[in-house]
């Protein structure tokens, strides 16, 4: 099945900062790159036709110049028209949003070619020949977890019929804002920010060298925890602070007690989506900021508002050139920052939890989902988007924390979080 689209727009522009970040993770990922994409599955609501389905889908890349785009070394190219593949899956006796979370994980292991291909991805599962679902992948030089966010919000739209207003701020739009003077001086700020925080922080995240890996070297852990979504939003409101913060600070002591130092240096994946904006518009805007903690001398509720404070200062720097920051970091001594931490819930809390959810780990479970060769991550923890359990996943390698390490550390997470309660 094929979608002719045609869009209003057409033309050439640098990256994005944030559409850099992700060029660069490209290249450092290789054959890893896979990692990067975005499996995303968009229910069709109602008994809908295939044609109105696949005209949704049209209007969706008409609208947003991101989904019409390649990608390169030299900057951003968005195409006024093309056609899109879309392949059609039967779902059978099984259940149609199975099926299509299945198809969008299979799309999602093929690497994107940024040069040549679509930006996305798309089959749409029928349940006796009637469309139940759109499973797409996107990569992620295209799209953030908002802007998936935004796009499901519009196939709601589109699907009940309703128009539409205009997109008012485009990738492009947000290329030339960057290279204004008062971004540019936004920039130096964010820089200086950092250069000001790594003089005073170690060069590595381990204070021990490497082990031998395990094959694949560098895995993703899973807990789902239903208790921990339970402890973050009953210390979140105790504390008054957001429950990314209560997360975030129990995932940095445990990280303190493992890598055996006594201040944490992490990365924390920033939407950077406060300006009016970008709120409105599909791309990657987002940046990494910066945030160092000393392991808590007091109690772990004053930790938790420590790290909520110092979280919230990074996030204001976390809009910078990406260029001018590799010259300013290996100037620096080129530290070591392959710590992370992401929170992918697209709003606050777990409006979905069970009412009658307590804090009873008896039905937190882990297991381990992905594996690559090699992602380059030494520590990652996120925050999973799932609106009815706590999930806390954590990318590791294995060089420095075998399996039944990352494991142990999901759960001590878990653990600081209920006792605190």
């Amino acid at each position: 099945m094929k979608i002719e689209f045609s869009g209003a727009t057409e033309g050439e522009a640098p990256l994005t900062w944030g559409q850099r970040l992700m060029w660069r993770a490209v290249h450092l990922m290789g054959a890893s790159q896979n990692y990067l994409n975005c499996p995303f599955v968009f229910p069709v609501y109602g008994r809908k036709d295939l044609s109105v389905v696949l005209d949704a889908l049209r209007v969706l890349i008409e609208r947003h110049e991101a989904l019409r785009t390649t990608f390169s070394d030299a900057g951003q190219r968005v195409f006024r028209d093309g056609v899109l593949e879309v392949e059609l899956v039967e779902a059978g006796t099984d259940r149609g949003l199975r099926v299509a979370d299945r198809v969008a994980a299979e799309m999602a292991h093929i690497v994107f070619d940024h040069g040549a291909e679509w930006p996305l991805r798309c089959a749409i599962v029928l349940k006796d020949g009637r469309p139940f679902a759109l499973a797409c992948v996107f990569t992620h030089l295209a799209v953030d977890y908002q802007a998936l966010a935004l796009l499901a919000e519009e196939w709601k739209a589109l699907l009940k019929g309703a128009a539409l207003p205009p997109v008012a701020w485009q990738p492009r739009d947000q290329a030339g804002l960057e290279a204004s003077d008062a971004w540019q001086a936004r920039s130096a700020r964010s820089i200086a920010y950092w250069r000001d925080v790594l003089a005073d922080v170690p060069l590595d995240v381990f204070d021990h060298p490497p082990g031998e890996p395990e094959d694949p070297r560098f895995i993703e852990v899973i807990m789902d925890s239903p208790a921990l979504a339970v402890a973050a939003t009953r210390l979140s409101n105790r504390l008054t602070v957001s429950s990314t913060s209560v997360i975030l600070a129990a995932c940095a002591e445990v990280l303190a007690e493992v890598s055996a130092r006594s201040r944490v240096v992490m990365q924390l994946v920033h939407s950077n989506r406060r300006d009016a904006r970008t709120r409105g518009m599909v791309g990657t805007v987002g940046q990494d900021a910066l945030i160092v903690l000393d392991r808590p001398e007091h109690d772990f509720a004053e930790f938790c508002r420590t790290t909520h404070r110092a979280a919230l200062q990074a996030y204001r720097n976390a809009h910078y050139d990406p260029a001018a920051m590799t010259v300013m970091r290996e100037k620096a001594g080129g530290h070591d920052l392959d710590a992370f931490f992401n929170d992918r819930r697209a709003a606050p809390g777990w409006p979905a939890l069970p009412p009658d959810t307590d804090l009873s780990v008896a039905t937190t479970r882990t297991y381990t989902k992905n594996a690559w060769p090699g992602v380059r991550f030494k520590v990652f923890f996120t925050v999973g988007a799932d609106a009815g359990t706590g999930l806390l996943s954590l990318i590791a390698d294995t060089a420095y924390l075998p399996r039944d390490t990352a494991e142990s550390m999901l759960r001590s997470v878990e653990t600081r979080l209920v006792g605190a309660v």
